[in-house]
């Protein structure tokens, strides 16, 4: 039944489709013109512990700031994605994007540095070094895992001093 269906008909040529490759990651404009000399990479490994830090609030604010920050009173005005990057790319990377983020008097930023599902069982690299370098940084009032719908655990939600 199914051959007398098909009885007189063409079949179609090959297209010469071609398949599609992964679009280059996008980086932010304000991020691919090189940095000024004035930012320095005062970012350590050292002392970084195989669990990373599921919140930070910096010395004498009030736990109410993490809260609020929670519970989203300061929305995201930027993000920054570190997939696929080693730890010296991505340490660079966060210390450039947090710069501008505070030269653009930005309040709130994400960054999403995945949860490392490729890491044996163990907690991603680059979260771990993410959120440890984010406690160094002396701009960074606090930061906390962002919501699940802005990445859950492979991101945290950074609170910056104002200017």
């Amino acid at each position: 039944m199914f051959r007398q269906s098909l009885e007189g008909v063409t079949p179609i040529k090959p297209s010469g489709r071609i398949t599609p490759t992964r679009a280059p990651r996008k980086i932010p404009a304000h991020l691919q013109q090189p940095s000024p000399s004035m930012v320095a990479d005062t970012l350590s490994d050292h002392g970084a512990s195989d669990e990373p830090v599921g919140e930070y609030l910096s010395n004498g604010l009030n736990r109410m700031t993490l809260r609020k920050l929670r519970r989203g009173e300061w929305p995201p005005q930027d993000s920054l994605d570190l997939h696929g990057l080693n730890s010296e790319a991505a340490r660079r990377l966060l210390v450039d994007f947090l710069y501008h983020a505070t030269q653009n008097s930005l309040r709130c930023v994400i960054v999403i540095h995945g949860k490392g599902w490729r890491s044996e069982g163990r907690e991603g690299i680059l979260k771990t070094l993410t959120r440890h370098w984010l406690t160094q940084y002396p701009q960074v009032l606090a930061f906390c895992e962002a919501p699940q719908k802005a990445g859950g655990g492979g991101a945290v939600l950074v609170l910056l001093k104002s200017q």
